[in-house]
């Protein structure tokens, strides 16, 4: 989804470390795009699919079930995303 090409009246600020700003410029290029493209066609299609998560939920009988039992679990442990979640990421 990219964004509507409506008139653009409002500005946006970002500030970001000097690694970040590499990342986006060089990403920017490959999609043929200055970064301000980039982070807005980007933006708005992570603002959409967020909002869509959050706004319907349409199950039938039997996922309904199915949704209930899987949040009614006990909580597991998993070692292995603990682990991923403790060492810092490729932005960091």
């Amino acid at each position: 989804m990219s964004a509507p090409n409506l008139s653009k009246t409002e500005r946006i600020d970002v500030r970001a470390s000097s690694s970040v700003k590499q990342l986006l410029q060089e990403a920017a290029r490959a999609c043929h795009k200055n970064v301000s493209e980039f982070l807005l066609d980007a933006g708005v299609t992570a603002a959409a699919q967020t909002l869509a998560d959050r706004r319907q939920f349409t199950l039938d009988k039997a996922q309904w079930q199915a949704f209930q039992e899987a949040l009614d679990r006990p909580v597991q442990v998993k070692k292995r995303l603990k682990k991923l979640l403790r060492e810092p990421g490729a932005l960091d």
